[in-house]
């Protein structure tokens, strides 16, 4: 942590295709080793899959997806007298977006389908419709923090 002042974050430029700064997001994440317009080829490439088999527009199903994913409340450890808590926390809407899209991409690289393109739109897909690998690790973030609902109070 500096001891001045907090850096100030930087301004992301929004993708060219949706104008988009969640998918210049999305495209980040999803890249590996600089290779920003294979990323693009896959993101654009999975959402136009999304769209044919929605029969809706593909981008709206993409942050729909990311809508569903995204947590309301995670557990932070917290150290008091020599024990460990798991306390509940509300989680703020930038790392919200953040796991969501992290979460996304990692179960989609898990899945079965043979390309990248086709795991991605599978698990977009599924995340719309409220199923998925996404979906169930946000419920099990969920779960693990009403259970740690008697530690809010150490907050």
């Amino acid at each position: 942590m500096p001891r001045r002042r907090r850096p100030e974050k930087r301004r992301i430029e929004p993708d060219p295709k949706y104008n988009s700064v969640l998918c210049t997001k999305f495209i980040n994440s999803l890249m590996q080793r600089g290779k920003r317009s294979i990323a693009q080829h896959i993101l654009y490439s999975a959402i136009d899959e999304v769209a044919k088999k929605a029969s809706k527009d593909g981008y709206e199903v993409f942050e729909k997806a990311i809508a569903n994913v995204k947590p309301i409340l995670e557990v932070a450890s917290k150290r008091v007298g020599g024990a460990t808590y798991q306390v509940p926390v509300e989680v703020r809407s930038d790392r919200r977006r953040t796991l969501a899209i992290r979460w996304i991409i990692n179960y989609a690289k898990n899945r079965p389908e043979r390309t990248m393109v086709k795991k991605l739109a599978g698990e977009l897909m599924d995340a719309y419709n409220n199923k998925g690998g996404s979906i169930k690790k946000k419920e099990d973030t969920f779960k693990m923090a009403e259970a740690n609902k008697a530690y809010a109070h150490f907050k």
